[in-house]
């Protein structure tokens, strides 16, 4: 004789026995929310990390540009004050095919010789760079 052992599908949170419909995950409506916001947590804690650096970029481009509508300023000084070039929200090219980078409504365009120019939005289309 063979025995028949028979499962009882279980909440995938908590681990209570599921009664109801067959396909059923979880137990109340309190289960399946903590388990998704156990699943999406690590994705919003990278988010919030990006962001965080995004800010404090766009933070050092406005202070180096103060009440100017453009400036020049040193890669190194730059990266001095904490900036990360790797990180940005946008890229525009300009007419004159210039690539300007932002950070949100702050951006540069990288001169290759050591400078950029920064600029806020908008006045990328009107900026044209200067040797």
């Amino acid at each position: 004789m063979h025995a028949t052992v028979t499962i009882s599908p279980t909440c995938l949170t908590c681990g209570k026995p599921l009664r109801g419909r067959t396909d059923k995950k979880f137990c109340d409506t309190g289960c399946k929310n903590e388990h998704n916001n156990r699943l999406q947590h690590e994705e919003r804690e990278a988010i919030k990390s990006i962001d965080r650096i995004l800010k404090h970029n766009r933070r050092v481009l406005k202070q180096w540009l103060g009440e100017c509508s453009t400036r020049l300023v040193s890669t190194k000084g730059l990266l001095h004050a904490g900036f990360r070039f790797d990180y940005h929200t946008h890229q525009f090219i300009n007419r004159q095919s210039d690539h300007y980078v932002f950070c949100y409504d702050y951006g540069y365009l990288s001169l290759g010789d050591g400078r950029c120019l920064i600029v806020k939005n908008g006045l990328a289309q009107n900026v044209r760079k200067e040797n």
